[in-house]
């Protein structure tokens, strides 16, 4: 595995992870039309716009360093926005950049032929320093190029903590975890603090049980996934955590669960730094809060989490692609990361001086605990790339579902998984 450099320590990226900075010259910037006909308009698809900063951030940096390439987002919702991109694009969508959410989509919409090669960008690029590359590789050719690079660790509420006397979450095993989790919570009904807060992604049971086992998510065979599984439901029965079915049926956002005091701990991705920096900047919310790394298996060495990048696509069918692809460029490029940076958003294009800019945040977190949570020593993929995940994706997750809500057993629940895998994908 490749590292890429992070405060004190070297941080393991995604799975045998190539870098990539760019040079200026892959940055645009000249102010020429790239399309030798006057302005353009790009259209880029992103997802909530008003809770991801990132997008703007980018849009408003490449405009400044383009002025004859405008900037249209294609705003979707985030809940909505897998199947609605899976939709435009089934359907001739012309938008010209596509932002890859997850690993799955890329996997979906490259085997399907509806992404522009973009290896000549990637290959004629100085190749260091940027996190995910490796992940976009399909034989040898790339069709994405990622600009974020996020990662699983565990979000704490620092005066919680303080009340109960107990030492910042650093280092927990599982067991711990649930243990701490069951200690603080208090009150009930409106006013109830949860221990954690699980969401209601698949991930945050079977991700995680994946990377720290070595399972494999598209093998058929999900045992690893059995402890996991007992824990998160161990948490649900003792009221340490919020019911998965009341979550579901609240549509819970983990945002306010956390900004609002609701709970003490909560697994969550890098990505929710800016909006919790952003929440507290506005006045939506008061958390004083701290990073720790993610509790670890009985017997760990290092701190092992799950992750994936973040990446923008030229849509095979865009009308503007050379314009398209000087955004994509752009977005990885050093001008892209220190834009995404200035958010609070973790970029692919990972140095010393990006890092420093990222935790220079008014309002980051600088104790010693959460700069060590940004240094795991191994970040496995949240979902391997394969012509086979979406469909695996899709099963893995309606049968998580059937097993939080209590309509089948964790042994029931993983044969089914296994059955259905074998069946309906791998045979």
């Amino acid at each position: 595995m490749t590292t890429a450099t992070f405060p004190g320590r070297a941080m393991t990226c995604l799975g045998a992870v190539a870098a990539l900075v760019l040079g200026l010259a892959a940055c645009g910037g000249s102010g020429d039309s790239p399309e030798g006909g006057g302005p353009v308009t790009l259209t880029v698809t992103a997802w909530s716009l008003a809770k991801t900063p990132e997008f703007n951030a980018l849009f408003t940096a490449f405009e400044k360093a383009n002025p004859d390439i405008k900037i249209k987002p294609v705003d979707i919702l985030a809940d909505d926005y897998p199947d609605k991109v899976t939709t435009m694009l089934a359907g001739g969508d012309r938008s010209d950049v596509i932002t890859l959410k997850t690993l799955t989509d890329y996997a979906r919409h490259s085997s399907r032929g509806q992404l522009l090669d973009i290896t000549p960008v990637i290959k004629s690029a100085d190749t260091s320093n940027l996190a995910g590359l490796d992940a976009y590789d399909v034989g040898g050719t790339y069709f994405a190029m990622p600009f974020r690079q996020d990662f699983w660790l565990l979000y704490y509420n620092k005066k919680y903590f303080e009340e109960a006397g107990v030492a910042p979450p650093d280092a927990l095993t599982w067991d711990a975890y649930a243990a701490l989790a069951k200690k603080l919570t208090k009150g009930e009904g409106t006013k109830k603090v949860y221990g954690t807060y699980h969401h209601t992604w698949r991930s945050v049971v079977q991700a995680i049980a994946a990377a720290q086992t070595g399972g494999d998510q598209l093998s058929g065979d999900y045992g690893f996934m059995t402890d996991q599984y007992t824990l998160g439901l161990d948490l649900q029965k003792s009221g340490a955590a919020m019911d998965f079915g009341t979550a579901t049926a609240q549509q819970a956002d983990y945002r306010s669960t956390f900004e609002s005091g609701a709970t003490a701990m909560m697994p969550m991705g890098t990505w929710y730094v800016s909006g919790i920096l952003k929440a507290n900047r506005e006045g939506a919310s008061d958390v004083e809060w701290g990073l720790a790394p993610m509790p670890q298996r009985p017997g760990a060495t290092g701190v092992t989490t799950f992750g994936a990048p973040t990446a923008f696509a030229v849509n095979k069918r865009s009308e503007h692609a050379e314009a398209a692809k000087k955004f994509v460029a752009f977005a990885a490029s050093k001008a892209g990361a220190e834009a995404v940076a200035g958010v609070g958003v973790v970029p692919a294009l990972q140095t010393p001086e990006i890092t420093d800019l990222y935790f220079a945040q008014k309002g980051m977190p600088a104790d010693p605990l959460s700069k060590k949570a940004f240094a795991p020593d191994k970040v496995e993929l949240e979902m391997p790339v394969d012509e086979k995940s979406s469909d695996v994706d899709t099963i893995l997750a309606e049968e998580h579902e059937l097993i939080m809500v209590g309509d089948k057993s964790v042994a029931d629940g993983l044969k089914s998984m296994s059955d259905r895998v074998k069946s309906e994908v791998l045979n």
